[in-house]
């Protein structure tokens, strides 16, 4: 695996991370007003429509990115619904 694809694997397994920070606000503080239901529900649906392509793709950088960006990001929506 070249350095670049290399770089860009821990990027895609990284990036998705900042979204556990944002899971646990919302936790702690016991509320989701400071967030938009329109902007997490319409982030969410679109990385859903966006999944099949990613597990098809033979890019390894962008199918790991998918499933986790799709995994945690659900875990703030879910979030967010919860304390709606």
């Amino acid at each position: 695996m070249p350095m670049i694809e290399k770089i860009g694997f821990v990027a895609a397994v990284v990036l998705p991370l900042w979204n556990i920070p944002l899971i646990v606000k919302v936790g702690r503080r016991k509320s989701s007003k400071d967030l938009s239901l329109a902007w997490a529900l319409g982030v969410w649906v679109c990385l859903v429509a966006m999944l099949p392509s990613g597990l098809l793709s033979a890019d390894p950088v962008f199918r790991v990115f998918a499933v986790m960006n799709i995994t945690l990001f659900s875990a703030v929506v879910i979030q967010v619904l919860r304390y709606r």
